[in-house]
């Protein structure tokens, strides 16, 4: 359980479903502010045991416990009924129709708990033709619009990892949704259920250049435009050494500084004419290209012109900024992001590590007052 005062979501019970992507990223959201997460594995092997073997390394499962049930048996459904009538919210990521064929589904676990907040993810959503077609975080930005916008002009669209599909579009949307859900629960005293498509919101994410788009700011063709690396003054370089700094002046006095720095003439380097920029790029490029990462990052230091060194995970891990705010934290050996936002009351802190294919059942039902027999 987590410890009174201990985040700003203690005292929160959740019940979890096991999954990949989103909805334990979501989880992980919430077991970071404190809530008490009970997650209901699946015996044997799934494919997050053969992504992920070493139980100590599934970081978005952390501040979690873990009853392993099999969701085919009968007695195992009739256990879950009982926690989802303890618990303040739920949350599953499985394909359309799973939870109600299991016994599970938001109509017979309302019916049971009025007041609980069923929140599920689904990469399509729970409607339209493509609901029950399989898909991955790939598929989902790519149709959202959002894929199309990144890459270099003339190139193919850059695969974003799964950032913006399963865990802002889906498992930060759904995590967003069910405290939304919960304060609106303040005042009506009824349940709902939260719906969040990945879809839907990789599409959120790019509301800005719908906006950009509509006043004719921001062009259909990826890398031409003042986000996307269309801008000079606004991407990634390669230093000497091979390594790369980012750059991104947007404002004028910050880009005057820039090009001070830099030794670079204001009048050769125009800042807001587009069609000029292609040429700029190129040019700053080799100008970049004639001193090593370090060496700039000494020459911009303690200045507005926006210039950082590109980290990879380990050296963002030991950047003196980072170690002054605890951005990372080690648990069991491994160094990982923090619990983020924090509060100037609510204190967070990172608490249990991942489960060990354990299963927490007599402590859980007995602190959630289920019969433990």
């Amino acid at each position: 359980m987590p410890e009174p005062g201990q985040g700003p979501l203690s005292g929160l019970r959740v019940l979890e479903f096991a999954g990949l992507g989103a909805a334990p990223f979501c989880g992980m959201m919430l077991a970071d502010m404190g809530a008490d997460i009970v997650r209901i594995d699946r015996p044997g092997k799934d494919l997050k045991s053969l992504l992920i073997p070493e139980a100590h390394a599934d970081l978005m499962s952390r501040g979690r416990r873990s009853i392993v049930m099999d969701l085919k048996s009968a007695d195992c459904v009739a256990l879950a009924l009982k926690l989802v009538a303890k618990a303040d919210a739920l949350i599953e990521g499985l394909r359309p129709g799973v939870m109600e064929r299991i016994g599970l589904g938001p109509d017979i676990c309302l019916s049971r708990n009025p007041r609980l907040i069923y929140g599920r993810v689904t990469g399509w959503g729970r409607t339209g033709p493509l609901a029950h077609t399989a898909g991955h975080d790939i598929n989902y930005v790519a149709l959202s619009g959002v894929l199309h916008m990144i890459g270099e002009r003339g190139g193919p669209p850059i695969t974003p990892l799964n950032l913006a599909g399963d865990f802002a579009g889906g498992g930060l949307m759904l995590a967003f949704g069910i405290l939304a859900a919960l304060y609106e629960r303040e005042r009506s005293g009824q349940g709902q259920v939260v719906d969040a498509a990945m879809v839907d919101g990789a599409a959120l994410l790019a509301t800005f250049a719908h906006g950009l788009m509509a006043v004719g700011f921001w062009q259909d063709e990826r890398g031409t435009n003042l986000l996307d690396g269309g801008a000079h003054f606004y991407g990634c370089y390669e230093c000497s050494d091979g390594k790369y700094i980012a750059i991104g002046p947007l404002e004028p006095e910050f880009y005057a500084q820039f090009l001070e720095r830099a030794g670079l003439r204001s009048a050769d380097w125009p800042q807001y004419e587009p069609a000029r920029w292609p040429e700029l790029r190129e040019r700053l490029a080799k100008v970049m290209r004639t001193r090593s990462q370090a060496d700039w990052c000494g020459i911009f230091e303690g200045s507005d012109a926006c210039v950082t060194p590109v980290l990879g995970l380990i050296e963002a891990t030991r950047h003196p900024h980072n170690i002054a705010r605890g951005s990372f934290v080690g648990q069991d050996g491994i160094v990982q992001p923090a619990p983020t936002p924090t509060f100037s009351r609510s204190a967070t802190r990172l608490r249990s590590p991942p489960p060990r294919n354990s299963d927490d059942r007599e402590a859980i039902l007995c602190e959630w007052g289920i019969d433990a027999s």
